[in-house]
């Protein structure tokens, strides 16, 4: 009902008329009549003390009781408000008016009154009638007040998150058990008869000490920050969409486009011009006698006269005309050598010999050496510690965690878990889409029997109980002593865990009250529960407030204390183990129960499946060394020479075709004839005996077992060092060394089939002879001065085993020496890599491939042997006591082959003729040059991080969870600023720190990171921080006056929370000068550390919410006399971080934020968040990918140089492996691979193992030269002729040895159930080992053939040169395949 009211100087409301319930506040009274004067000077001077000096005399409309449940009520909020002095004088000024303002009727309406328990009428409701700008001001100054106890907001506490001053008034007016007892409205307009509330607000700005407020609760005060740019955003040159560096690469290869294809055109039309002179000097050429069947790679063991020195021959050489005879045989006999060359070939030679002579021997000392190494695994550990993992123990981030640890205690344990409905079909309208979850796909999940079924389950796990009998509450985290409540932030926490006094209708008014102030619904560990700590995915409506109700997940996060203590460490694990089973149970029944998912993480659970995901991979390892096993036996024998033999296919079809005639007369009888055995017919089909004497079944078993046996020793030796496995040594070594392991198998196998086609004992001396002989006469002469005379019947035609395998090694040994150099340099080169995984991963690495390379010069030669003399004993492989006969070999059959296997055949007579022309030059070059373009332009985009989702097993439960974390966990990780060697005993110390009081630096750590927090974009800090030295010095107030309490006899001794009011006074009472927020008196030195031990053992409750024992007991450090201060540390929340950007911005920001605060105030500032260890290595990352890379580079230079005698060739070689590296790196961006520790390693293995497919060819290239000048007429195709030789010779051996076998161990990965071995080895190694065939196989012959260096002839011994030129004469016709060489073959 309505209430007359006088418009002026009379009272709407007076006294108190009851409460409305036992426990209700007291109730106002109607009152429509004047005001009065208050019955006693104490209560007009508590009304002063209460509202201020306006009220020192004359009437009001409130009485001493009103006075004094007001000054409660202002108490109740002075914690929260006091600190900003214009919004706690507008507060008090606001509601003295509405209670005690003589002109209350003016503005005051009473609206309906009530019974009270009393029987009395009391007020109900009333209009409370405000002027615009009355209220916008009032909101205005208290609009950016911090509580930085709970990184939030006054207005969350006081106004239920107000966006705006109609919001604000609407929640402080709202009937609700701790804010008013009776419902004030606010209406739009005022009526005529009424004159509402006109006050000039305070302005947090105003300089008078009673309205200004500091930078933390003011930002117009706020100076201003420099300029910087956000991380990851630095300036940058473009042109349009297109980087600088982008542009001006494709401008440049747009221009060499150009040029080719005029260089072409023009050269083309000069040739059309000059083709009569070409044939005058091709008709001299071919007259001359002595260049007749003679190519210059045919002489390449050639050098100069002996009479004459190098140099100046090759000084005449240079001016030969374009058809001079290039080579005359008379002149030139003596062979060029490169001397480092000869020593390694006699050095490998005389280890093949003792290996092949000896091999019983060799295995014994060999595997003596092995056993050794092997000793080691007795102190064989895994590391299984992520930070051990993966954070350097001297890297900053490390250290400061250590420190962190050490001196505020290890971050909790958490144990999170996010209830969701099951999908539905619901329109997702504009929805945000992360990684693995929609938003609005799903049903809200708040609705009474959800939570009715959730409450239940929160019960049972508070009630778990590990084995050996701790529960939740053994193990949980609790602020406030070992007596208070466990931190479980939960929307049950909001009911006190207990639904028994709400219905299906009245829980949902509760909830959205505490959804918008959590302050009224404190949990029982007593610190507000903001709802983005317990719902996620929560719509927001237009206006911007959000739809609580229909949120679609429930955030339940139990915090389990941590410590460096391993037994109470293994307490909360047990724990931890126990409730992971409870939730997998559940997770599995709550569909089905109450329809709800739930997705959770436990403490334990990471390493957990983890662990899972290595022991899922071992079957992995092994299909892939199985893959490779019967690969690597099938292939290896199809190189031998042998006679004509038919295949398993064809015997099967021919005895197919025969067996019918066993039951049939044959017309031929007579024994007489001459039958061909094949066409006999048989009961059982006869096989080709290379199906069992000329397999290499045990022989390729034995090369898969020297892999395992050298990363079994690797293992041995490191862990003898102290250098500790880790997972992914476990999961990758095996594939790495098996696929550089094998090509070095296939190489000397290789070899070893052309010792045995010209010196084995199916060598045709006859033939070969009788071809020749008439041939090499021209070539006699020159040897005759050293007494070598040489023609074609003086080459021994049949070696013994042993030389021939001895002679396998001296070939290949420097070829395998300059791989397994070049990779294992390069592999150790990854141990510049401050990360432990990535460090041991190298060592283990080089190490392994060290040894495989070790045991395949020794006892896999001995193996070779043994195996050699079982093939010419015609002894069945795998059984070698079952002896086969021999069959009669035909001297008229021919050899199946002239030694080069099918893929031998098509390089010799399609591959290298086609690329070595020089059109197909021309184009390789363009191909290349755009593929290095392209992959510059696409390494721009490559992304930093490693989602730790890719290293769990797909059907992990985690992965899971990672989703739900990102789609609905709306509050991001706490950051520390920790401070420390600062003195804050001192005046100058705590103004570097402080932030709410006016003579704190500009600059100060509370100030900086409130400046920070203004710009998130940039800075990734999204909250107020919680600055314990504001708290602390606040508590001293004796305003506030149940917080800082000493006897009144005796100051010198501090107040219980329990003691009477009457035997304690405020701290700072009678001090002088008295408190203030200028610090002028407030406590230095002694005085400072005695207050402080005090505050920090001083409750934060409602009755004083500024105590340090909850909210900052494990913020500060002090020593062990307690009498400093060694590190303190300020909390703010990063904003959600969704991305592995956001994760590494967050962390540059915060490290630049601690670098100026550092560098403004003097102190030491540095930042710490959980997963700062983790994200260090990304600061360095691109530095250290550039240093680890050069030096390897550097390294490949350098060793191939010297290994091949040609800096020319070397850095070719070197450039071809950067352009492999590059291409690979070109690719990460488009296939998903971020730049991480692991695929830098990666990076490094592509350099040594892009080694592999050129160090051959290079070798085999520079093995075949004559020494002509690149200069010189005939330059270009001498060059050619030595890279045609090259690619015949070891071509095949890369293709099959090297490519193949790579691309056979690494296409197992595919099938792993891990995403990690997926993106980061199946793709980047599928990557390299395509991308090394190209380069090495395309690229690298047509450098080589337009600018390799130089060669030196390989062959010491002159039969070596003589095979050589046998060879050439009658088997290369490079670019003329004429009827002579196809015939040959």
């Amino acid at each position: 009902m309505d209430v007359p009211s006088d418009v002026s100087g009379r009272c709407a409301m007076r006294g108190s008329c009851g409460r409305k319930g036992f426990f209700g506040k007291p109730l106002p009274c109607p009152y429509d009549g004047p005001p009065i004067e208050l019955d006693s000077d104490e209560s007009r001077a508590l009304l002063v003390t209460t509202c201020g000096p306006s009220y020192a005399e004359g009437l009001v409309c409130c009485t001493s009781d009103q006075v004094e449940t007001l000054q409660e009520n202002f108490n109740q909020v002075e914690g929260i408000i006091g600190p900003c002095p214009a919004c706690r004088n507008n507060f008090r000024s606001f509601f003295c008016a509405f209670t005690c303002s003589p002109e209350q009727g003016n503005f005051v309406n009473i609206t309906s009154t009530q019974k009270t328990s009393t029987g009395q009428t009391a007020v109900k409701s009333v209009d409370f009638h405000v002027t615009e700008k009355t209220a916008k001001g009032f909101y205005g100054s208290c609009e950016n007040v911090q509580m930085g106890i709970t990184n939030g907001f006054a207005m969350d506490i006081i106004g239920g998150g107000a966006k705006n001053y109609t919001a604000f008034l609407n929640f402080l007016g709202d009937e609700q058990p701790l804010g008013s007892p009776f419902q004030i409205d606010f209406p739009s307009s005022t009526p005529p008869e009424l004159i509402p509330l006109n006050t000039t607000s305070r302005n947090c700005s105003d300089s008078d000490l009673g309205s200004r407020c500091t930078c933390i609760d003011c930002p117009d005060i706020c100076p201003a920050l420099p300029d910087f740019s956000a991380p990851g955003s630095g300036p940058s040159c473009h042109v349009g969409l297109l980087s600088c560096l982008s542009f001006i690469l494709i401008i440049t290869y747009a221009f060499a486009v150009l040029g080719f294809f005029a260089g072409y055109i023009i050269t083309t039309l000069r040739q059309r011009r000059e083709k009569t002179y070409e044939r005058v000097a091709l008709a001299e050429e071919t007259a001359s006698p002595r260049s007749h069947h003679r190519s210059l790679v045919g002489a390449a063991s050639l050098a100069y006269h002996v009479e004459d020195d190098s140099l100046n021959t090759q000084s005449e050489s240079r001016q030969l005309g374009r058809g001079a005879s290039l080579l005359d045989p008379i002149e030139t006999v003596q062979p060029r050598q490169y001397r480092l060359n000869n020593v390694l070939r006699r050095g490998f030679y005389k280890l093949g010999l003792f290996t092949a002579s000896s091999p019983w021997l060799t295995f014994a000392i060999i595997f003596l050496v092995i056993g050794l190494l092997n000793v080691g695994w007795k102190k064989f550990e895994i590391e299984r510690d992520p930070v051990r993992l993966w954070v350097s123990p001297s890297s900053e981030s490390k250290q400061q965690k250590d420190f962190f640890d050490e001196n505020f205690g290890p971050f909790f344990r958490t144990e999170q878990i996010f209830v969701t409905s099951i999908p539905g079909s619901i329109e997702t309208g504009q929805n945000v889409s992360t990684l693995g979850i929609t938003l609005g796909e799903k049903f809200p999940v708040l609705s009474w029997d959800h939570l009715k079924y959730w409450f239940d389950v929160e019960a049972d796990i508070r009630e778990l109980e590990s084995p050996n009998g701790y529960t939740l509450d053994d193990v949980c985290f609790k602020p406030a002593g070992p007596d208070g409540a466990c931190v479980a932030q939960s929307v049950a926490a909001w009911f006190g865990n207990d639904l028994s006094d709400y219905d299906e209708t009245t829980w949902i008014g509760h909830l959205r009250g505490c959804a918008a102030s959590p302050g009224n619904c404190l949990p029982d560990f007593q610190q507000p529960l903001a709802p983005q700590y317990v719902l996620g995915g929560v719509p927001v409506r237009e206006d911007g407030s959000k739809r609580y109700l229909d949120a679609e997940a429930m955030v339940i996060t139990y915090v389990v204390s941590d410590s460096l203590d391993t037994d109470v460490q293994a307490k909360a694990m047990e724990w931890e183990e126990v409730l992971r089973t409870y939730l997998l149970n559940l997770s599995e029944t709550s569909a089905a129960d109450a329809g709800l998912e739930i997705a959770f993480s436990t403490g334990v659970s990471l390493e957990e499946e983890l662990n899972k995901s290595t022991n899922m991979d071992v079957k992995i390892v092994v299909l892939s060394y199985l893959a490779m096993f019967f690969y690597v036996s099938l292939t290896l024998g199809n190189g031998s020479a042998s006679r004509e033999e038919e295949g398993v296919v064809s015997s099967l079809v021919q005895w197919a075709r025969n067996f019918p005639r066993l039951f049939s007369r044959s017309g031929v009888s007579s024994s007489s004839l001459s039958v061909d055995s094949r066409a006999v017919p048989t009961f059982f089909p006869r096989l080709p005996r290379n199906l069992f004497v000329g397999s290499k079944f045990t022989l390729g078993l034995f090369g898969i077992a020297l892999v395992i046996l050298s990363v079994s020793s690797s293992v041995g030796f490191f862990s003898l060092l102290g250098v500790k496995v880790t997972l992914i040594i476990a999961e990758v070594i095996p594939f790495l060394v098996l696929a550089v392991g094998v090509d070095n198998v296939f190489i000397l196998v290789h070899e070893l089939d052309r010792q045995n086609l010209l010196h084995g004992p199916n060598a045709a001396a006859p033939a070969i002879h009788s071809a020749n002989a008439s041939s090499m006469s021209p070539t006699r002469g020159p040897f005759d001065q050293n007494n070598d005379e040489v023609d074609a019947a003086s080459v021994p035609l049949y070696l013994s085993a042993e030389e021939r395998v001895a002679r396998t090694l001296a070939k290949m040994g420097p070829s395998i020496l300059l791989s397994t150099i070049t990779e294992t340099v390069a592999f150790a080169l990854g141990a510049l890599v401050p990360m432990p995984a990535v460090r041991n991963f190298a060592l283990y690495a080089a190490g392994s491939v060290l040894l495989n390379a070790t045991l395949q010069v020794t006892v896999f030669i001995s193996a070779l042997v043994l195996d050699l003399r079982r093939t010419e004993a015609s002894r069945v492989d795998c059984f070698p006591c079952i002896r086969l006969p021999p069959r009669i070999a035909l001297l008229e059959a021919p050899l199946s082959s002239s030694g080069l296997g099918k893929m031998a055949r098509f390089i010799r007579r399609y591959y290298a003729p086609l690329l070595l022309k020089p059109v197909v030059k021309g184009i390789v070059l363009l191909s290349f040059s755009g593929i290095f373009v392209a992959s510059v332009i696409s390494m721009q985009h490559i992304q930093l991080g490693l989602d730790q989702r890719l290293a769990l097993p797909s059907d992990s439960y985690l992965v899971t969870y990672f989703d739900s974390l990102d789609a609905y966990l709306e509050i991001g990780p706490p950051v520390y600023f920790v401070s420390r060697d600062i003195d804050v005993t001192n005046r100058k110390g705590q103004q570097a720190l402080c932030g709410r009081f006016t003579t704190c630096d500009d600059f100060s750590v509370a100030n900086s990171l409130e400046l920070q927090r203004k710009v998130p974009e940039s800075s990734f800090i999204a909250e107020p921080t919680a600055s314990w030295i504001d708290y602390f010095l606040g508590w001293l107030d004796p305003a506030k006056d149940q917080c800082c309490r000493v006897r009144k006899r005796n100051p010198d001794i501090f107040c219980r929370e329990r003691d009477s009011a009457r035997l304690c006074q405020p701290c700072y009472q009678d001090k002088t000068p008295a408190w203030n927020i200028t610090m002028d008196g407030l406590p230095e030195d002694e005085e400072f550390m005695r207050y402080l031990r005090q505050w920090l053992i001083s409750p934060t409750n409602e009755a004083c919410p500024m105590g340090g024992k909850a909210s900052f007991g494990s913020a500060l450090s002090l020593n062990e006399y307690e009498d400093k201060v060694v590190a303190s540390h300020f909390r703010t929340f990063h904003p959600p971080l969704n991305s592995q950007d956001d994760f590494i911005n967050a962390f540059a920001a915060a490290h630049r934020i601690a670098d100026e605060i550092s560098e403004e105030t003097g102190a030491r500032v540095f930042p710490y968040s959980l997963f700062y260890v983790f994200f260090d290595q990304y600061a360095h990352i691109i530095a250290i990918t550039q240093e680890v890379l050069g030096l390897g580079l550097a390294s490949v230079l350098i060793v191939t140089a010297l290994m091949l005698g040609s800096w020319r060739t070397g850095t070719i070689v070197t450039g071809v492996v950067a352009l492999t590296v590059v291409t690979v790196m070109g690719v990460m961006s488009i296939w998903g691979i971020s730049l991480n520790a692991i695929s830098l390693v990666n990076l490094v293995i592509s350099l040594g193992i892009a080694v592999e497919f050129c160090a051959h060819i290079a070798r085999a290239f520079m093995s075949a030269g004559s020494g002509l000048p690149m200069d010189h007429p005939a330059g270009q195709k001498e060059r050619d002729e030595r890279m045609w030789t090259a690619l015949v010779d070891v071509g095949p051996s890369v293709l099959s040895g090297i490519t193949f076998t790579k691309l056979i161990g690494m296409s197992v990965l595919a099938l792993t159930q891990s995403r990690l071995l997926e993106i980061y080895y199946f793709r980047m190694w599928l990557t390299l080992i395509i991308s090394g065939a190209l380069h090495g196989l395309v690229l690298l012959p047509v450098v080589l053939s337009l600018a390799g260096g130089p060669g030196f002839p390989q062959q010491e011994a002159d039969e070596e040169w003589m095979s050589n030129a046998i060879r050439n004469d009658y088997e290369y016709a490079p670019f003329l395949a004429d009827d002579d060489s196809i015939n040959s073959e």
